[in-house]
């Protein structure tokens, strides 16, 4: 019962200790290694926080627009029944 317990209140307590243990310094590649090359028509390799950061193609931004208008649809001329 007592390492029941035990097991109990020492789970949590190892599971916060690895979820703070994260490191926030800068990304740098690893020793002996440098930065992927330059791609086809660019004039400088990026640097890391560049290669991290998203592009607007991989990351739209939301148009929160309402509908504030309802139009009818036009009819669709290849909207054909089966033959």
């Amino acid at each position: 019962m007592r390492t029941a317990l035990l097991i109990a209140t020492a789970l949590p307590l190892a599971c916060l200790s690895l979820a703070a243990c994260g490191s926030t310094q800068d990304l740098k590649p690893a020793p002996g290694t440098s930065l992927p090359v330059a791609p086809v028509g660019a004039t400088a390799t990026p640097t890391p926080g560049q290669l991290l950061t998203p592009s607007i193609q991989a990351r739209p931004t939301r148009s929160n627009e309402l509908l504030t208008q309802s139009k009818s649809r036009k009819p669709d001329e290849f909207d054909l029944p089966p033959q």
